[in-house]
């Protein structure tokens, strides 16, 4: 065999030893990976008394230190979620500690965490590599239906709303309740718009569709839903009907496809509803993909993210049973041949747009008057 020539050994020596990762790190350069919802907050709460201590590796948890830099997470909008069983000065108490639980995570770990309130501080600790630390609020209970705790909220560094959790809020229904308002009341109305007047994004992950229609209707700002899957896919009441993810395309929202196995597979749907005799059905990335492919389908491209809910339910697809399963699922999108410009818009370049759309209402949030005062 006659020696190699100097072109051959050049592209010996430049050719790329793995394509699929090749084209992971690049969609990484060009957006980092945004995570809609994580519920480690809450896990602390509950089970360590909101200590900050000892969480950088070997947890039980989805999530510790070690294995969001495995996940190559680069920006978390940390849910600061109390259950809806709670209700009134409850409610509103429970959802500051879980922000202040956020605010001393960052403190206590300064090389790895930083708040961010806008799309310009997540570059900010991109550049510095760390881990951009979103608030987003879990369910309308936490106001006690008072403006006022909204717009303190709001001034926090609170970014998004759910507007509603498990069960109806006093002004709008939720996906998972009987209805009783027929989307949103006319206050829910209204509190729209001022979440729209602060820069504070709307999110339709727990709704029913018809309030997510009527927020769709009423509002002037790009909506998310930080943490569901598809209808049409899975026939859960917390996927988004394929009429909703349409309109996402007028809204520019983003749909962010979110893990939880009930909301993937039917089968295990079946079984998690059921008795749940005998093992769990096995839910895979394939299940996860086919959501994923189905909403840029329907929905198109742009509109398109992932919103994990780790720490939020007890089981994962195999292969995402924590936050550092991110590189696989985007490494088997890369290998069905999305590109590092597709990736990079489902990892986070999509819901930066968003972000970027409102932050600066969001930065004027504690100016200007208030659409809604009581």
């Amino acid at each position: 065999m006659p020696p190699a020539s100097a072109a051959e050994n050049h592209a010996a020596t430049t050719a790329p030893t793995n394509p699929v990762g090749a084209v992971v790190d690049h969609a990484l350069e060009l957006a980092p990976l945004v995570d809609g919802h994580n519920d480690w907050a809450w896990e602390c709460r509950e089970n360590r008394a909101y200590s900050v201590e000892g969480l950088e590796r070997g947890l039980t948890t989805d999530t510790d230190i070690e294995r969001l830099r495995a996940g190559r997470v680069g920006a978390q909008f940390w849910s600061v979620y109390v259950s809806d069983e709670s209700l009134g000065a409850d409610a509103v108490q429970g959802t500051l500690e879980q922000i202040d639980w956020v605010y001393r995570l960052a403190a206590r770990y300064p090389d790895d965490f930083q708040i961010a309130r806008s799309a310009a501080d997540v570059e900010s600790a991109r550049s510095h590599g760390r881990i951009a630390s979103l608030l987003g609020a879990e369910g309308a209970h936490s106001l006690n239906d008072s403006p006022a705790v909204l717009r303190m909220f709001a001034r926090l560094g609170v970014r998004y709303l759910t507007l509603t959790h498990v069960h109806n809020t006093t002004w709008a229904d939720s996906g998972t309740d009987e209805p009783v308002h027929g989307g949103l009341s006319a206050r829910g109305v209204e509190y729209v718009r001022e979440m729209n007047r602060l820069g504070m994004l709307v999110d339709l992950s727990h709704v029913s569709p018809a309030t997510a229609h009527a927020a769709l209707t009423v509002t002037t700002a790009p909506v998310i839903f930080s943490h569901s899957s598809c209808a049409a896919v899975t026939d859960h009441p917390r996927n988004v009907p394929d009429d909703v993810l349409e309109r996402l395309r007028d809204n520019d929202g983003v749909l962010m496809l979110t893990f939880v196995p009930q909301f993937l597979s039917p089968d295990f749907a079946a079984w998690f509803d059921g008795p749940r005799d005998g093992a769990a059905p096995t839910v895979t990335l394939d299940e996860v993909i086919a959501h994923i492919e189905h909403a840029r389908r329907v929905a198109g491209i742009r509109h398109i993210g992932l919103g994990g809910d780790f720490d939020g339910t007890d089981e994962f697809p195999v292969g995402l049973e924590g936050v550092d399963g991110y590189p696989a699922l985007l490494s088997e999108l890369a290998a069905r041949g999305w590109t590092a410009v597709e990736l990079a818009a489902l990892a986070g370049a999509n819901v930066l747009r968003v972000l970027r759309v409102t932050d600066v209402a969001f930065e004027a949030a504690g100016n200007g008057t208030p659409l809604l005062v009581r």
